[in-house]
């Protein structure tokens, strides 16, 4: 097993699974998580010897995607130089600059999971929101287990969607369900979220773990270099050729948004518990 902090990689004879584990921030990612994420996902989508990929949680949770109190105690203030406008101000005002570090790793995994011609399964046990449910979304294949459930959220703290989410869930799910999912964030369940096509197939919990790495196995059985076409072609199908530009403009519309009043709200709204009081901008 290849070891970092919290990300985890093992193989099952031609199948490679990567574990998301930091469970005591719900598998959330600061920015070395988020590069070990990179890491992880460039090693298994090069390797010739892997056939199928398993991305998962560990502890009953899939993913929450950024790690909000990482980025409300201002991110890795010695490596975000790089990052700031050129306006002499070290201490610009907003969190933009520490969602661009973490985003820009996350980004990076996304552009490879799709451009790996490999297949690539999510296995979701426990709650996929935000970046999570981006994570997963991106992904060849998704199943749950029926105690895990997919929630957009971004605008529960003033932010507008990243981490591929807008530009997978038109593709699955249509304009106006897209729309709601956007505008009110309904927590899915898991029988839910198969319904509208936003997942695959829905496991027992104590079988969902077994479930996904029988169904990584079959995929790795099948012919490579078919796969690898047919995916191609599928991409190409649903513009996937533009997923990057749509990955740089999510990052850049979040970071813009990031550095305004009404994410400072959301933020202190949500580690105080209670509703924010978002204003105009």
């Amino acid at each position: 097993m290849d070891e970092r902090p919290h990300i985890h990689v093992e193989h099952q004879g031609a199948v490679g699974i990567l574990t998301i584990d930091r469970r005591a921030r719900f598998n959330s990612l600061d920015v070395e998580t988020a590069q070990d994420l990179r890491r992880a996902g460039l090693q298994l989508a090069r390797d010739r010897g892997v056939r199928a990929v398993i991305l998962r949680g560990a502890g009953g949770v899939f993913c929450s995607g950024a790690d909000l109190k990482y980025i409300a105690a201002g991110g890795d203030r010695d490596d975000l130089g790089y990052l700031r406008p050129p306006s002499g101000d070290d201490a610009a005002p907003g969190y933009g600059a520490v969602f661009k570090q973490i985003l820009e790793y996350i980004h990076s995994t996304i552009s490879e999971i799709r451009r790996s011609p490999k297949p690539w399964l999510a296995v979701v046990d426990g709650p996929a929101a935000a970046g999570g449910l981006g994570l997963a979304l991106a992904c060849d294949l998704v199943i749950a287990s029926e105690r895990a459930w997919f929630e957009w959220a971004y605008l529960k703290t003033g932010l507008t969607g990243a981490e591929s989410s807008t530009f997978f869930l038109p593709r699955l799910v249509g304009f106006h369900k897209a729309m709601e999912l956007v505008l009110l964030s309904p927590r899915l369940a898991a029988r839910e979220a198969a319904a509208l096509g936003l997942i695959n197939a829905v496991h027992p919990d104590d079988a969902i773990d077994a479930a996904g790495l029988a169904l990584a196995e079959r995929l790795a059985e099948a012919p490579t270099e078919a796969v690898g076409v047919a995916k191609d072609l599928l991409n190409r199908a649903l513009g996937m050729d533009r997923l990057d530009m749509h990955l740089d403009a999510e990052l850049g519309e979040l970071a813009r948004i990031a550095d305004g009043r009404n994410f400072a709200e959301g933020l202190a709204a949500f580690f105080a518990r209670r509703p924010p009081q978002f204003g105009v901008a």
